[in-house]
């Protein structure tokens, strides 16, 4: 499924949630990292039941996956740079020793995305001061990541204090591009903002990480009605793969071909794996990826 320098991924969180441990707790490593296979991807994220890196390198050795990242929840405002590099240096180690490309961070100061708040009106907003506090922090945590090789690319997402199109683009301002890359979610821009291409033109020259998430905008304007939480959100299926939602992923795809993208694109969908089974979802993900996105004419790989 490679197309020039795009690897495909697809994240862990379809099979097991680190927000939700107890559904898909049966679904072990072996399974995931399994079924990724039998879904045709390059590779997958690093979730938070997956084991040290040595356990973890074997198995993805027999199965010829790679690893693009991991999450990283900073408290930037909250605890302060110096606090926060200390757990950032560990979790760069870790993904140095797996063969990571991204750091994926994530300002989780005030954030309420875990918990049971209308996740539509009540988002966190940060102050001049904390916003100063946490660019420079950024600016630093970035600086540690390419130390180990690595990128660190921050996940605007829904919830917290960076979520709109207006809050990227000041964080883009705010932060030295050197250092601070972007993570583009169509899911979560698309739910914040009801436009998922603006933020992918103003900001592509930023963009070194892509998560494909769908949404099923019936099911949104639902929880956004009934003023549910994120966690509630998804689980009453707003998220979904692409090809079963409202985004077009054509138009995001050409745009990425068109700049030259290079890097991850990891299919992300939040959902009750008892609900969606996760190898079901990865398939059609997959069979939409091929048929729409990607054409294959003998050995070589075409841009539709």
């Amino acid at each position: 499924m490679e197309e020039g320098k795009i690897s495909w991924g697809i994240a862990p969180i379809g099979w097991r949630n680190d927000d939700i441990p107890e559904i898909g707790a049966e679904n072990t490593l072996q399974h995931l990292l399994s079924d990724i296979v039998v879904a045709g991807f390059q590779g997958t994220e690093v979730g938070g039941f997956f084991p040290e890196p040595k356990v973890l390198n074997k198995e993805l050795e027999l199965r010829n996956l790679k690893i693009a990242g991991q999450w990283f929840s900073s408290f930037l405002i909250r605890d302060g740079v110096e606090e926060v590099s200390k757990a950032f240096h560990k979790h760069c180690e870790y993904l140095q020793e797996v063969h990571g490309d991204v750091a994926v961070v994530s300002e989780q100061t005030y954030s309420i995305q875990g918990l049971n708040s209308n996740v539509f009106s009540e988002k966190p907003y940060f102050t001049d001061e904390e916003w100063v506090k946490l660019c420079r922090g950024l600016n630093e945590l970035g600086k540690i990541a390419k130390q180990y090789n690595l990128k660190l690319v921050y996940h605007h997402h829904m919830g917290t204090g960076i979520q709109t199109i207006e809050e990227v683009d000041r964080l883009m301002e705010s932060t030295d591009s050197n250092y601070v890359h972007l993570l583009y979610d169509t899911g979560h821009i698309y739910v914040s903002d009801g436009d998922y291409i603006s933020l992918l033109h103003k900001h592509m020259d930023r963009i070194k990480h892509v998560h494909f998430k769908d949404v099923r905008k019936d099911v949104m304007d639902q929880c956004k009605k009934s003023g549910k939480s994120f966690l509630h959100s998804f689980l009453s299926g707003m998220f979904t793969v692409p090809g079963d939602g409202c985004i077009d992923f054509v138009k995001v795809y050409k745009q990425l071909l068109d700049t030259n993208y290079q890097g991850w694109i990891v299919i992300e969908a939040e959902q009750d794996p008892s609900v969606a089974h996760p190898l079901e979802y990865a398939l059609m993900a997959r069979k939409y990826i091929d048929e729409k996105l990607i054409q294959k004419e003998g050995n070589r790989l075409v841009r539709n």
